[in-house]
């Protein structure tokens, strides 16, 4: 058997779901291996995508619901991720870093509009959940916000703003699914992974 190609995955973190870009090779020349969608919530269960939700613009404040709730979405992030990373391990792919965009790391218990903080706990439970699952299949992983990732790209991988954005692009031209915001910025947490 040939040794496992190293990969490095990076994910765009949603409420309910995640776009996934996985990319082989090195930081200085980093290949698209493949994009996806990893289910976060229960599409049989719509409160799972947004847990903390009571209604529209409302906080849920029924811990059994909460509760019940957020069980749901760890499970489900446990099942998705073992499922990825099963397919990778077929393709002969050894995952070992990766990294997790995310909207904000803001405490929600500091937040005093309820539908905010309500997002915020989303926001919270779903980055944790998948840092959980990475880790558990000893997945070393890292926390970029949204706002920074292309600053923290040009930074660690000691290239430019323009390069660093084209070579993003470039990964969507190589695409015959959408390239969409969530895809580019799973692209640069991969890339930033390869470090």
């Amino acid at each position: 058997m040939t040794k496992p190609r190293a990969a490095a995955l990076g994910v765009r973190v949603k409420s309910g779901w995640a776009a996934a870009v996985l990319l082989t090779g090195t930081a200085r020349s980093p290949q698209l291996c493949d994009v996806r969608r990893i289910e976060l919530s229960d599409p049989q269960h719509p409160e799972t995508r947004q847990p903390y939700h009571a209604a529209m613009g409302k906080l849920e404040r029924d811990a059994r619901k909460i509760n019940q709730r957020v069980d749901v979405v760890r499970g489900i992030a446990q099942q998705s991720i073992a499922t990825l990373l099963a397919g990778y391990r077929r393709q002969n792919l050894r995952i070992r870093r990766a990294a997790l965009v995310v909207g904000s790391q803001i405490d929600p218990d500091s937040i005093a509009n309820p539908h905010i903080r309500a997002h915020a706990f989303e926001g919270r439970l779903f980055r944790s959940v998948l840092e959980e699952s990475l880790r558990a299949h000893r997945i070393r992983t890292k926390v970029v916000i949204e706002r920074h990732a292309y600053a923290h790209a040009v930074e660690e991988l000691k290239q430019t703003d323009q390069n660093v954005r084209r070579q993003i692009q470039n990964f969507g031209r190589e695409m015959e699914t959408p390239w969409r915001t969530e895809q580019k910025f799973a692209a640069v947490a991969a890339w930033l992974a390869l470090c």
